[in-house]
């Protein structure tokens, strides 16, 4: 294992570009290009904003508790609280999604308000993103926003990989809503 690690960790330098801005450049460029669009989709809006009326109330011992259950049954697809986030019509649209980009994202999923997962495309290894800059810098900031993640070998996905993250605002009534998050395979930014 810690050959593997290793023969990772030299694998992600070598697959960097030689500056951040270039990284921060490609994945922005594949942001406008490749997901943008389904930020917009009425899947995917329908699920965060049903989603945020059964959380709005939830304050920070729900959401533990609900990370904590969520964290013992990863594995466990079957798991109540893991279907009904990747077993939806929303998380469908984002496998579909995955597979159309032919390996360049490696993962998609969307949150609600608080943070929580909505939808994903596979389980991600926590349910509570709200304590991550992938939400903090997205949803926090406001509609606009968008957030570069750090070149990474990923937990959920075993791939090295960098994370998108942007703003979902509902454009009927123009507020955010939620958040979106992609892990973009390295092989797509070079």
């Amino acid at each position: 294992m810690k050959k593997l690690m290793s023969g990772l960790a030299i694998a992600i330098a070598a697959m960097q570009p030689v500056h951040a801005d270039e990284t921060q450049q490609a994945m922005q460029a594949f942001l406008t290009d490749n997901i943008v669009s389904w930020a917009s989709d009425p899947t995917i809006i329908a699920a965060i904003e049903a989603q945020n009326i059964e959380t709005s109330g939830f304050d920070q011992a729900k959401i533990d508790e609900l990370d904590r259950l969520w964290r013992g049954f990863f594995g466990i697809d079957d798991a109540e609280i893991i279907a009904s986030v990747i077993r939806t019509p929303a998380a469908d649209f984002l496998r579909a999604q995955v597979e159309q980009s032919g390996g360049a994202i490696t993962e998609a999923f969307v949150m609600d308000a608080r943070g929580l997962n909505v939808a994903a495309s596979l389980p991600t290894s926590d349910y509570w993103q709200g304590d991550e800059a992938k939400f903090q810098q997205t949803f926090l900031v406001g509609e606009t926003a968008v957030h570069f993640g750090d070149v990474e070998l990923d937990a959920s996905t075993q791939q090295a990989q960098a994370q998108v993250s942007m703003t979902i605002v509902n454009h009927d009534t123009g507020v955010a809503i939620g958040a979106l998050t992609v892990g973009i395979n390295l092989n797509a930014l070079m």
